[in-house]
C-alpha cells in the first residue's frame, strides 16, 4: 500500500513539473539563421525574436527598414519612426510574421553602436528574379532606361525612381534623392549600383519584379555616360517609332495546375487552386469545361501590374473538381493596401441592385449597387448566334458569381474599381425581386386615393388639407419619372449629349423644388443653370462616377445659405449622377463603335462601307449639280510574295507604310479607302477634268520611289493605278468601280 501511494505521489510530481513546462513561452530566437529556417505558416504564429544585426537600408517617413548578419537579411517593420543610418548595430525585439519570406513585426529596437556595412555582394538578374538575394546588401549594374522623380504614397517627400536593363531583364530602383539635376546625366548611362534587393508584388504578394532601394546618391556610380543627350537625337517621324524597337527574350516556358473557372474561346483561360488563380492568354478554341482541373504552359509575363502567363497551352484533365465561389463584398473585393489580400482573378461571389443593363452584340453589362458603390458584371457571348437574355428586372436584387477583375494591383492602392466576368448566362441569378414601391403602383394608389376623398370630402378640410399633400408628393414622384422615362429615351435615341446633360440637371432642380442644378464635365464644358455669383450660396456637389476610371465630371446644385440640408438631396443627386453616367458612357461606347464601323483596323482609313456610303452620296450631289468627280483604283503589285516570303506580321506593316504615304499625298477632302487585302480607292470630290485625276495618280506613284524599310527587311514596292471619271464612265457606284478595276487591270498587264 505504502508503495503505491509514492508511485502516484511520483506521477504526480511529474505531471506536475510537465505542466510548469508547458506553460512556459518558448525561447525567443536570437539569430536570422533561425528566423530564416521558419516556414511562412510556422512564422505566422508570431515566435519570439531577439538578435543583433546591422542596418543595410532605412526609410524612415515609410517605416521601410533591412537589416543584415553576415550573409542572411530579412525585412523588419516597425511603426516608429527612427533615427537609423546604414552601418548601425541594433538589436530586435518582436515577433515573426508570414509574408513573401518571414519577417519580423519589432515591439523595439535598440541601437547598439555603429560598425561596418556588410561587404555587398555582386548580384546577377537570375539570382535576384529567383529572390536568392531577398534583402540582401547587394551591387549590380545595369544601364538605366529612365529616371524620375517620384511622390511617396506614404509621405510628402520625392525620390528617384530608376528604371534599368540587365543582363536578363529589367528592373527599378528606388535612390533616397530628389536632386532633380541628376535625372538626364543618368539616362541611357552605365552605372553600378549598391543597394539592398527586394521584389516588387501585386495584390496577393505574388512576385511581379524587382525592387532596389538605395540609401543614397552616392551608391549610385556612372561607369560610363551616354554618347549624346536623349534631347540631341535627331527627330523620328511617330508613324516610323517602331524603327528602333529591338529585343531577346529568352523567358523560359513554366507549367501550372488548377481548377478551370473561367473560359472564353480564343481570348483567355482562369485557373485556381486553392488562395491562388492566374490569368492564362491563350488562342486555343479547344472543349474546356469549367470546372475541371487543367494543366497550363505559358511564358510569365506582368500585364498592369498583375502576374499572368502569355502564349498558353491548357490541357483539361477531365477530373471535374469545381471552386466554391468566394462570397464577398464590394469592401471586400477593392484592395485596402497590405492589410487585405486581393482577389483579382479569383472565383467569387457578390450580392447587390441592378441599377442598370445594357445588352450588345458581343456581352451583356449589368451595372450593380452595393454598398453606395457600384461596379460591372459582364457576360461575353461566345461565337455564334446570341443566346437568350436573362429576364433581370431593374431594381431587383442579384447574386453575381464570376472572375474578380481590378484595375490596378499595387499594394498601396485602396478602393481600387473592380468588374466581374460571368461564365454563363445563370451566373446572375435574382434573389429579391423589384420593391413594390415602384411608379406603377403608386399611381394606382393615387387613383384609390382621389376615389377615396370623393367618397368622404365630407369628412372636412383637415382630411381633405392632408390627401392634397399627398397627392402633391405622389404627382412629383409620378412627374420624375416622366422625366426620367424621356431622358432615357433620348440616351438611347440620337438626342446631343449636351442636350440629355442639360435635361438631367433641368431633372435634378425640379426634385430639388427649382434650386440651381449644373454640371462641369471632366476635360469638357459646364452645361445647366449655374449662377453668376455663387458667394453666399450653398454649394452641394456629386461627383458623375465612371464603372472604371477617373471621375467623368461633378454635379453641382446651389442652395440658400440657410437652408438645412435633408437627406432627400443626397438621394437627388445620386440619382441624377447615375442617369449622368449612363448618358456619358453610352455616348462614348456609341462613337466608338460607329468609328470601328467605318475605318479599317490595321490602316485606320476607310472601309469599304464607308466608301460605298459616301460614293453614293457624292453621285446624289453630282446629279444635283452636274458635277463631276473621279476614282483611282489601287492594286499593290506582287503583295502575295511579301507575304509569303518575309511574313504576315511584314505585309501588315507594309500596308501601314503604304497608307500613310498615301494619305500625305491627297488634298483636305479626298477620301482613301481599303477595299480589302492589298486594294485601296481614292475618291476625289473635287477635280475639273479627267487631267486632273491624272495628276494625283502621279503623285501617288511618287509614294513608291523610295524603299519602304520594315523591321529587318528592306524591299521596293510598286502598284497598279486605274482612273474612272463621273459620269463619263458611269452614274452608278458600282458602274464606277468596275470602271476603275479594269482600268487598273489594264495598266497592271502593261507592266507584264
Amino acid at each position: 500500500m505504502k508503495k503505491m501511494k509514492n508511485l502516484i505521489l511520483a506521477i504526480a510530481i511529474i505531471l506536475g513539473c510537465a505542466s510548469v513546462a508547458w506553460a512556459v513561452p518558448p525561447a525567443p530566437l536570437t539569430t536570422l539563421q533561425a528566423i530564416h529556417a521558419l516556414s511562412n505558416a510556422e512564422a505566422s504564429q508570431g515566435l519570439p525574436v531577439a538578435f543583433e544585426a546591422t542596418v543595410t537600408y532605412y526609410r524612415g517617413y515609410e517605416r521601410i527598414l533591412f537589416v543584415q548578419d553576415g550573409n542572411l537579411a530579412i525585412f523588419v517593420s516597425y511603426p516608429r519612426d527612427l533615427k537609423l543610418v546604414p552601418g548601425d548595430r541594433i538589436r530586435v525585439l518582436g515577433r515573426t510574421q508570414e509574408s513573401f519570406n518571414p519577417i519580423v513585426a519589432a515591439e523595439g529596437v535598440a541601437l547598439l553602436r555603429h560598425t561596418a556595412l556588410p561587404k555587398p555582394v555582386q548580384a546577377s538578374f537570375d539570382q535576384m528574379i529567383r529572390a536568392e538575394t531577398d534583402c540582401k546588401l547587394v551591387t549590380v549594374r545595369g544601364t538605366v532606361r529612365a529616371a524620375d522623380l517620384a511622390l511617396s504614397l506614404r509621405g510628402p517627400l520625392r525620390f528617384i525612381r530608376l528604371q534599368l536593363l540587365m543582363d536578363g531583364g529589367d528592373f527599378n530602383a528606388e535612390v533616397d534623392s530628389d536632386d532633380a539635376s541628376v535625372l538626364e546625366r543618368l539616362l541611357d548611362a552605365d552605372v553600378e549600383l549598391t543597394g539592398v534587393v527586394s521584389e516588387e508584388f501585386d495584390d496577393k504578394m505574388h512576385e511581379t519584379g524587382i525592387l532596389m532601394h538605395i540609401q543614397s546618391l552616392s551608391d549610385v556610380k556612372i561607369i560610363k555616360r551616354a554618347t549624346s543627350s536623349p534631347w540631341s537625337l535627331p527627330l523620328t517621324p511617330m508613324d516610323r517609332v517602331i524603327i528602333g524597337s529591338h529585343f531577346r527574350d529568352s523567358t523560359s516556358r513554366v507549367r501550372v495546375h488548377g481548377t478551370i473557372t473561367y473560359y472564353q474561346p480564343g481570348s483567355a483561360v482562369v485557373l485556381q487552386d486553392g488562395a491562388k488563380s492566374i490569368w492564362i492568354s491563350t488562342k486555343t478554341h479547344n472543349p474546356l469545361r469549367v470546372g475541371d482541373e487543367a494543366d497550363a504552359t505559358g511564358f510569365p509575363d506582368v500585364h498592369d501590374g498583375f502576374l499572368n502567363l502569355v502564349h498558353g497551352e491548357v490541357r483539361d484533365t477531365l477530373v471535374f473538381n469545381p471552386v466554391t465561389p468566394l462570397p464577398a463584398t464590394w469592401k471586400s473585393l477593392t484592395p485596402r493596401g497590405y492589410d487585405s489580400p486581393g482577389h483579382h482573378d479569383d472565383l467569387v461571389s457578390i450580392e447587390g441592385q441592378v441599377v442598370t443593363k445594357v445588352r450588345e452584340a458581343s456581352q451583356d453589362e449589368y451595372v450593380i449597387a452595393t454598398d453606395d458603390k457600384q461596379f460591372s458584371a459582364i457576360y461575353r457571348h461566345p461565337d455564334g448566334p446570341v443566346p437568350a437574355a436573362q429576364n433581370i428586372p431593374l431594381g431587383a436584387r442579384v447574386r453575381v458569381t464570376g472572375i474578380c477583375i481590378l484595375e490596378n494591383s499595387s499594394p498601396y492602392a485602396v478602393q481600387v474599381p473592380f468588374n466581374i466576368l460571368m461564365r454563363a448566362p445563370d451566373d446572375i441569378v435574382v434573389v429579391a425581386k423589384p420593391s413594390l414601391l415602384n411608379i406603377h403602383n403608386l399611381i394606382i394608389v393615387l387613383s384609390l386615393m382621389l376615389l377615396a376623398v370623393i367618397a368622404v370630402s365630407v369628412w372636412g378640410w383637415t382630411l381633405n388639407a392632408k390627401v392634397r399633400r399627398q397627392t402633391g408628393t405622389l404627382a412629383t414622384m409620378a412627374e420624375f419619372e416622366q422625366h426620367r422615362s424621356r431622358i432615357l429615351e433620348n440616351i438611347n435615341g440620337t438626342e446631343p449629349l449636351a442636350a440629355i446633360l442639360e435635361q438631367i440637371t433641368g431633372t435634378l432642380s425640379f426634385l430639388l423644388h427649382g434650386v440651381p442644378c449644373w454640371c462641369q464635365i471632366a476635360g469638357g464644358a459646364r452645361l445647366g443653370n449655374c449662377p453668376q455669383e455663387i458667394a453666399g450660396l450653398h454649394i452641394v456637389k456629386r461627383e458623375i462616377a465612371a464603372r472604371s476610371g477617373p471621375a467623368l465630371g461633378t454635379l453641382f446644385a446651389a442652395f440658400n445659405a440657410n437652408s438645412a440640408p435633408k437627406p432627400s438631396e443626397k438621394e437627388a443627386l445620386l440619382v441624377a449622377a447615375r442617369l449622368a453616367t449612363l448618358a456619358i458612357e453610352t455616348r462614348r461606347r456609341d462613337a466608338d463603335l460607329r468609328h470601328r464601323s467605318e475605318f479599317d483596323l490595321l490602316t485606320d482609313v476607310h472601309n469599304r462601307f464607308s466608301l460605298e456610303k459616301r460614293l453614293n452620296a457624292q453621285i446624289e450631289e453630282a446629279r444635283d449639280n452636274a458635277g463631276i468627280f473621279g476614282l483611282i483604283y489601287i492594286d499593290l503589285d506582287k503583295f502575295k510574295q511579301v507575304n509569303d516570303i518575309y511574313g504576315h506580321h511584314t505585309g501588315d506593316l507594309y500596308l501601314q507604310e503604304v497608307t500613310q504615304r498615301l494619305k500625305r499625298q491627297l488634298r483636305p477632302g479626298d477620301l482613301l479607302a481599303r477595299l480589302g487585302g492589298d486594294e485601296f480607292v481614292v475618291l476625289l470630290p473635287t477635280v475639273r477634268n479627267r487631267a486632273a485625276v491624272e495628276e494625283v495618280v502621279r503623285r501617288l506613284e511618287h509614294c513608291f520611289n523610295d524603299p519602304f524599310v520594315l523591321e529587318a527587311h528592306t524591299l521596293q514596292g510598286t502598284a497598279s493605278f486605274g482612273i474612272a471619271l463621273y459620269p463619263e464612265d458611269s452614274t452608278t457606284a458600282d458602274k464606277l468601280l468596275n470602271a476603275a478595276d479594269a482600268a487598273m487591270y489594264a495598266a497592271k498587264n502593261s507592266k507584264r
